[in-house]
This record gives C-alpha cells, structure tokens and sequence, in this order.
C-alpha cells in the first residue's frame, strides 16, 4: 500500500484542550500558593462534564502545575525547585552529600545480568548498594541506588549493623580519586518503589539521571538517581551545560547528555 507522506490530523482530546485553557487562565488569572475554585464551579465555567475537568486537572497535577491539599483544595503550585547535580556543588558519593542525602538501607548481593552488563563485572559478582533519598527544603525529590562492584573496595571492613554497611561503603568510595564521570538524563516514570520514596502515585513523571564514576581507569560506582519532573529541574553549573569528564576504558558509556 503507498504512501503520500500526509500525516493523519489527530483530534484533539477535550480534557487536553481543556489542559490548555486552564494553563492560560492560571498564568493570567492567579498566584502561587491560591486555591482554584472547586469542580462544579469550574466544570460550569469553562461547559465541560466534571470527569473531563478532572482529567484535566489530573493533567496538570503530574505536570508540577497544581497540587492538591487535603481539607483545603487544589492550589496553585510553586515553580519547581533547581536541584544542583554538578561535581562542584554535589561532590564525590560519600560524606561530603551527607546533608543532602539520607541512607535508606544498604545490601549487599550477586549481581543480575543487566546490572553486571552495566558495571563491567562478571554476573553474579557481589555488589554494593547503598539507596538514598535527597532533600531539598525538607522535602523528598529524589531516590537513588548507587551501586559499587564489591571488588572496588577490597579492603571494606566486617559491619555490625546495615548503617555501618552503608557509611562504610560511602567512606570507602570517597577516598578513591575519582578520574573519570559521565551522566546521562533522560524521562520516565516511577515503578511503585520509587513512588513510595518520593511520596507520589506509581508511574508519575521523573527525571532519571545515570552517573557512571571511573577511577584509577576503570568503572567503580554506577549511581541511579530518580528526581521528580514534577517539583524539581535539574541544573548543571553556572553556564547551565552538562559538566563532563570522560570514564575512559569504563565497558558501558551512559550518554553525557549536551
């Protein structure tokens, strides 16, 4: 069957359009931090059913646009906050993000396939992972598993307790002289763990950046950091641009995004 190369007009949802209405009335019309008006107010002003204005509003929810409060209503939300993720400001995994990040748990375990594909190691050989939340204002905005083949810290002492685990791999980690990263950004969705983590819904948009830390030639940490698209934007440095070093002879390159 030919082709002419037209595209096929898609119509356009009506809780989209709807999307694009409130968007403009919200610019226009109120501040952060003021309650809309409720449904049935809404869905009569702009002659739509409720369950598309909800969808709308749903919409709008992921986006980072508005929030919704118990007992008090749907709010316009704040701009999202500038989480910055550059070697400068966030460092070496270790001590010197102990005050933005906070230790989860910590295990140790044979590495799956895909794992092992990633950090350059044998499938099945032990690995490290430490799962962190970071704050910001007092606020979760991101998970993250970092992990770190066993065999990059060889001389990591015996541990009583799973936070001694933790903080002793983090330590470790941190007196290694870092020679190589690369990061990579890219849009998805949060499984229901990560979900729970960051206080929202399965499958709401997140920010998934893949750093890869190289040193003395060769891959020694991968670090999986979910942020949530809804409240954070992700900045790198004061020129704005994705600060890179090469990994070198890492085995897998997570794209440095440019």
């Amino acid at each position: 069957m030919g082709t002419t190369g037209q595209l096929t007009a898609v119509p356009e949802p009506k809780y989209w359009h709807l999307r694009t209405v409130l968007l403009r009335a919200i610019d226009t019309e109120f501040t952060i931090g003021q309650v809309l008006p409720n449904e049935r107010e809404l869905a009569a002003r702009f002659g739509v059913a409720r369950a598309t204005l909800r969808q709308a509003l749903d919409q709008l929810e992921l986006e980072g646009r508005l929030v919704r409060r118990r007992g008090i209503g749907t709010l316009i939300a704040a701009p999202r906050v500038g989480v910055p993720v550059n070697r400068q400001e966030e460092g070496w995994p270790g001590a010197a993000r102990s005050q933005a990040w906070r230790t989860v748990d910590c295990t140790t375990a044979p590495a799956a396939r895909r794992l092992a594909e990633a950090l350059g190691v044998a499938e099945g050989a032990p690995v490290h992972t430490v799962r962190r939340v970071r704050l910001v204002q007092g606020r979760t905005v991101a998970t993250e598993s970092l992990h770190v083949p066993a065999a990059a810290l060889p001389h990591l002492p015996g541990f009583r307790a799973e936070s001694d685990r933790a903080r002793s791999v983090l330590r470790q980690l941190e007196r290694l002289e870092v020679d190589g990263e690369s990061r990579s950004v890219e849009l998805g969705v949060a499984e229901a763990e990560q979900a729970a983590l960051l206080e929202r819904p399965p499958g709401s948009p997140v920010l998934v950046m893949t750093t890869q830390y190289a040193a003395a030639g060769r891959l020694v940490a991968l670090a999986v950091s979910t942020y949530r698209a809804d409240t954070c934007k992700l900045t790198f440095g004061e020129t704005g641009l994705v600060e890179v070093t090469p990994v070198g002879a890492a085995p897998v390159g997570a794209a440095a995004a440019s």
